[in-house]
């Protein structure tokens, strides 16, 4: 296999970092708040649970796979304001 030692391959054969090409009859979801350039992160539900990220400008390229947990932890946190001074002009 291609890729990092460090990622769980599960059942599924899905790992971090995959090639986005090779999930298949997955359902990529952006923000409606995305602008027309394509500055967007794409979400994808996975058959599992897990859920999919990869960079719309990219969409070839590798997505990141997280545990329904770490997507509700980021998804408070954002709710939350924690991450706010990222954007901060």
């Amino acid at each position: 296999m291609d890729h990092d030692v460090y990622d769980a391959l599960d059942a599924s054969g899905v790992y971090n970092g995959i090639a986005a090409t090779k999930l298949h009859d997955v359902a990529w979801q952006k923000s409606r708040h995305s602008n027309s350039q394509g500055s967007c992160v794409e979400f994808a539900r996975l058959p599992g649970g897990d859920v999919a990220v990869r960079n719309s400008r990219f969409p070839d390229g590798p997505a990141l796979v997280y545990t329904r947990a770490e997507i509700e932890a980021m998804l408070l946190g954002v709710k939350d304001g924690e991450f706010d001074h990222l954007i901060a002009g």
